[in-house]
């Protein structure tokens, strides 16, 4: 079985998120979002809800699996016995920061390659950023987030 992660903050997940997945998901037999945890930083939402509206999101979708992790990218690929890494490229300057970290990791865990997917033009302008800039003055965020998602269902007394 050919399984690909798909690291990040995803604080929280959005539309441009969902792309990446569906298009991973065209190339790979499974993908695990890997929620990574940084308890020197305060999130918008708290890692336990972002991980729960992932699981939400993908609750029908047996391919998907959802983790939370503290370590390098490449040490959890190695123990869950994965060799790809995706990431999504919404810019240039996406590209550039990608293939930095995509170089590290080569050199780092040379049996991990990393594979980018281009955000389709519909959701390139969405980033997780915009979604909580746009959350924080009260707007709208259905046409940023999956469909279905409420945002305020995933938001606690902790944030």
């Amino acid at each position: 079985m050919k399984t690909a992660l798909f690291p990040g903050s995803f604080d929280p997940f959005t539309r441009g998120h969902q792309a990446v997945v569906e298009q991973a998901l065209g190339l790979f037999d499974k993908v695990v979002i890997a929620i990574g945890e940084n308890r020197a930083k305060r999130g918008f939402l708290t890692t336990d809800s972002r991980k729960r509206l992932i699981e939400d999101l993908y609750a029908e979708e047996p391919r998907v699996e959802v983790v939370v992790y503290s370590t390098l990218t490449g040490t959890l690929c190695r123990e869950l016995g994965v060799n790809h890494i995706v990431r999504g490229v919404r810019s240039v300057a996406d590209f550039e920061y990608e293939r930095g970290i995509a170089d590290a990791n080569r050199l780092l865990f040379p049996e991990i390659e990393t594979v980018m997917f281009f955000s389709p033009a519909e959701v390139s302008a969405i980033s997780s950023s915009v979604v909580r800039e746009v959350a924080s003055f009260g707007g709208d965020t259905t046409k940023l987030l999956p469909e279905g998602i409420r945002l305020d269902l995933y938001l606690t007394e902790d944030n």
